[in-house]
């Protein structure tokens, strides 16, 4: 069997720079995340050991006394850092730098009078966090119809999820070029997700079966599962080695694998070691 892994799988600079600030602040007394720093239970179960909380709502925050909060890669509203400092919390901004790009374009476009359009998933945290540094009119998209309802004759200032699906936003904004409306699109999802995802279909093209490894919270590996899927009939979503039933693969000759921004390298390397040691 050969076993091809994806050169992109794992941590992207931005989650590699939350953890590591967090690892670094662990230890200390009453630290917390806001929200788990990253969709990987593994990571955050492992930083709980080592002292450090994590605080998933406002109420929460409020009721701390003292303690270093530090915010998640995904970001936070507005309000949160106003919350924190007006505790005398300590604050650590975790906030992946392309994230933090992206509430400002949004910051600016709303006091510039115009009105934003999200393009991502309306619950997910990043796009939550987005939208709380919007000053003035706002929509959250995932798909073209839900531009139904929305006045695109106004001014607007259109940017997306770091994460989102490539192909569906070169989709949405080419049906808003089309018709000539007044929008300033920002393509804001982040070099390395489009060069994970663009990999991911190349190898998931050329394989018997695909293995995508990641966290089931974790948006951007959904994404590559959603991707890898339609290239291949046989793409397997696991979380760890645990979850990857290896019966399932003893028919095939080639195996690709690739795994989510989050997803740790010991659990990338315990995959393609075993796979390989079994065939």
């Amino acid at each position: 069997m050969e076993v091809i892994l994806a050169k992109t799988a794992g941590f992207c600079f931005g989650v590699k720079r939350a953890v590591d600030t967090v690892y670094k602040e662990a230890g200390k007394k009453n630290v917390y995340t806001y929200g788990p720093i990253i969709h990987n239970s593994e990571v955050v179960n492992d930083l709980k050991k080592k002292g450090v909380e994590v605080i998933n709502s406002r109420e929460e925050l409020e009721a701390l006394e003292e303690g270093t909060v530090i915010i998640r890669s995904h970001g936070v509203a507005r309000e949160i850092y106003d919350l924190i400092h007006e505790k005398g919390l300590e604050l650590v901004d975790a906030t992946c730098p392309f994230v933090r790009k992206i509430h400002k374009i949004v910051e600016k476009a709303g006091n510039d009078g115009d009105q934003v359009i999200i393009v991502g998933s309306e619950h997910h945290p990043e796009v939550q966090g987005i939208k709380g540094w919007c000053t003035g009119e706002v929509h959250i998209i995932s798909d073209a119809e839900q531009f139904e309802g929305i006045d695109l004759n106004k001014p607007t200032t259109l940017v997306s999820q770091t994460t989102f699906n490539y192909k569906k936003f070169q989709d949405l904004v080419e049906i808003i070029m089309k018709k000539s409306y007044d929008v300033s699109v920002l393509n804001t999802i982040c070099n390395a997700t489009k060069e994970r995802q663009t990999e991911a279909e190349s190898i998931a093209e050329s394989v018997d079966a695909m293995i995508v490894i990641g966290d089931k919270h974790s948006s951007n590996t959904q994404k590559l599962v959603e991707i890898c899927r339609k290239a291949c009939d046989n793409t397997y979503y696991i979380q760890t080695l645990d979850d990857l039933n290896v019966n399932q693969l003893r028919s095939v000759e080639t195996v690709g694998i690739t795994a989510g921004a989050s997803t740790p390298n010991n659990i990338i390397e315990e995959v393609q070691n075993n796979v390989r040691i079994i065939f």
